[in-house]
């Protein structure tokens, strides 16, 4: 996930929303279960006895995933009911429209080392990319089950910020190239910079937003 995410960053994670009907979208950075085969051995990280400890208290009030756990951390490029497909020398495309990235890691391309599809995303189901897309073993390289695609019952939940270590503080927001129309990207703005109160009240937010949908569909 370079550049968005570097090396011992740590994030705090929206495990909350799920609970009010919430659905990942497009261009959302979450956190999920590996599917099995995935991670490898070699990308599991130690935590230092302090970040361990603090990653300990935010997993048990749901604002981190656990460090015992097997997870994975990705951008949603596709979601159940899309078409997304990449031409070597070309852009990602979803349900025929071209995404603009500017979150790509600099010097990598959208797919060359691996294009792809097109592939139907089946229900239920999420296309999923890392940003560093040159060194991403994500859903391109895994097109041998599922087609590559991971259930959305993998998914801990949306990373919202980044926590730690301390000088990298940010929110990870959804990039306007998911607010095409025909893609019902989801929303994604947020202040730039925020502490620990900062994030509950995202999540809130997050969470009010959800069903004040809810109600506009319902009174519809």
């Amino acid at each position: 996930m370079q550049n968005t995410l570097q090396r011992g960053d740590r994030v705090l994670v929206d495990k909350l929303t799920p609970w009010f009907g919430s659905k990942p979208e497009r261009g959302e950075v979450v956190v999920f279960h590996d599917p099995g085969g995935w991670l490898n051995e070699s990308e599991k990280t130690d935590s230092g006895p302090i970040t361990g400890g603090i990653q300990k208290v935010l997993s048990f009030i749901g604002l981190m995933p656990s460090a015992e756990e097997k997870d994975l951390i990705k951008r949603v490029i596709a979601v159940g009911g899309d078409t997304v497909e990449c031409k070597k020398g070309g852009p990602v495309k979803v349900n025929g429209k071209a995404l603009d990235e500017p979150y790509i890691f600099p010097g990598a391309t959208p797919c060359d080392d691996q294009p792809f599809g097109p592939i139907k995303v089946p229900k239920g189901r999420l296309w999923v990319m890392g940003d560093h897309r040159n060194n991403s073993m994500d859903s391109r390289y895994h097109q041998n089950l599922h087609q590559g695609t991971i259930s959305e019952d993998e998914v801990v939940g949306r990373a919202i910020v980044v926590a730690w270590p301390i000088d990298r503080w940010s929110t990870l927001s959804v990039p306007s190239t998911f607010d095409q129309p025909g893609l019902n990207a989801a929303m994604g703005a947020a202040p730039v910079t925020l502490g620990l109160a900062g994030a509950a009240p995202i999540v809130l937010w997050r969470r009010r937003r959800l069903i004040t949908k809810a109600e506009a569909r319902q009174g519809s």
